[in-house]
């Protein structure tokens, strides 16, 4: 996949309001593109609402749901699709992506919830995105989630993730974290996981810390820095796909903006380094 069908380039972070203020103080920050939440921000005004649009303005920005609820039993919420596709549109919103999960039935669960790996449930999430595509009038990526049981299960998470996205035919958000998480929790490897893997519809990457509850047992918190593992794992997708727009998630114990800054930029030094790779492979075959 050439870079240039990318919706942004480089290297990411989420951005929260707590970091508003620190993003006020200074003229610019050196981060590539920012993620945000879209049900923490549609309809709101005042001086958060002004910075948003001034920073929308002047960065590239993608956008992450938490209540679209792609697997939940009950109806998709078209009056929250309607705000959504304004939103997107108002702020030149570069991507959307969902959790392959649900989190609500009459009411909002406040969390993720496994979809079970069966056949029925592949028809019936795949049904909901297209229904959202056509809505939006655009394409949506789909994130790989954590979880932490699989009731139902008659395959295996890679083969419904797989199957999902071919038969909705949509696109990924690949979560590394996510991949590190399940390994450890679900007892599989992690790069063979990474290898079954589409490159052709993988649209941005998402990496972030966790809390290890025990030693069989990681919770994925993103409220802490990004251990070796998970940037070792995040070098062998790059090793794979390429270098792939690459975004830092932070959401408990937020550090001072700088601080997320260092490991924004040690996703970039890993993108430079790889990126270097690559061109000299391709000069030596050329």
């Amino acid at each position: 996949m050439s870079t240039l069908e990318y919706p942004v380039h480089g290297a990411g972070l989420g951005l929260r309001r707590t970091m508003m203020r620190s993003l006020t103080d200074q003229a610019a920050c050196p981060v590539d593109f920012w993620e945000i939440a879209p049900e923490n921000w549609i309809g709101v005004g005042g001086y958060y609402g002004k910075k948003l649009h001034t920073l929308t303005e002047q960065y590239p920005f993608i956008c992450h749901g938490l209540s679209l609820s792609l697997g939940g039993p009950s109806p998709l919420d078209e009056a929250f699709l309607w705000r959504l596709k304004g939103f997107l549109k108002e702020h030149q919103i570069r991507c959307y992506s969902e959790h392959l999960s649900y989190c609500s039935d009459d009411g909002h669960l406040y969390d993720l919830m496994p979809i079970p790996f069966t056949t029925e449930a592949v028809h019936y999430v795949a049904k909901r995105i297209k229904r959202v595509q056509d809505f939006l009038e655009q394409r949506i990526a789909i994130e790989n989630v954590s979880y932490y049981a699989a009731p139902g299960q008659q395959m295996a998470e890679i083969d419904f993730l797989n199957a999902v996205l071919e038969e909705a035919d949509c696109d990924l958000l690949l979560d590394i974290n996510n991949i590190y998480v399940n390994s450890v929790n679900h007892c599989y490897k992690a790069e063979e996981f990474l290898r079954q893997i589409s490159a052709e519809r993988t649209r941005y990457i998402h990496i972030a810390g966790h809390y290890n509850e025990a030693e069989d047992l990681i919770v994925d918190t993103h409220g802490a820095d990004v251990i070796e593992p998970v940037w070792s794992l995040l070098e062998k997708a790059y090793q794979q796909f390429g270098v792939i727009p690459t975004l830092l998630e932070r959401d408990f114990n937020i550090p001072a903006l700088h601080e997320l800054v260092c490991e924004v930029d040690h996703i970039r030094a890993l993108q430079s380094r790889w990126q270097h790779r690559a061109e000299i492979d391709y000069n030596r075959h050329a």
